[in-house]
């Protein structure tokens, strides 16, 4: 029983270790700003659009707004890839949110009955503070921003 469990155990310990050493090693290219997040293109670094968001509430609803119509920053991958070297923002505090463009605005609006849902992503950490940030589920063409909890700043994108 041993000569049987033995193999196996060394096995998964290697290859722990060996996922381990890979998930710290990182050659691409590093954010050059912190709390920043940037969509990875290959070896290139696209920024996203930094806007201050604005709330305007009517009745019981809050609508979330950004200026203008679509984002400077684009891809065209459905399942982007961020990186984030995280300094005074932590990477799991981020929500992606898809962003309805309408009245020259970028605008998202939250209700009682309907609050924010965020797009699930899934955070994973490279090397120090750097860190890689997936979308969970393919993204369909539009505006998306990516914003801190409690914060008023949205880091925005278009998917084409």
């Amino acid at each position: 029983m041993i000569r049987r469990i033995l193999p196996l155990l060394l096995a998964a310990a290697f290859a722990a270790s060996a996922q381990k050493a890979s998930a710290q090693k990182y050659a691409g290219p590093a954010p050059p700003k912190p709390d920043f997040p940037y969509l990875k293109h290959a070896n290139n670094l696209v920024p996203t659009e930094a806007v201050d968001v604005k709330e305007e509430k009517k009745n019981d609803e809050i609508t979330y707004i950004m200026p203008g119509l679509t984002s400077s920053a684009k891809t065209p991958l459905a399942a982007p890839i961020f990186l984030f070297q995280a300094d005074k923002i932590a990477p799991d505090r981020l929500g992606l949110y898809k962003l309805e463009s309408r009245n020259g605005r970028r605008e998202i609006v939250a209700t009682p009955k309907k609050p924010m849902q965020p797009i699930r992503i899934v955070v994973s950490h490279l090397t120090g503070n750097l860190y890689r940030i997936e979308v969970d589920d393919s993204l369909e063409a539009g505006e998306y921003a990516l914003s801190p909890e409690g914060s008023n700043v949205a880091f925005c994108f278009q998917v084409f």
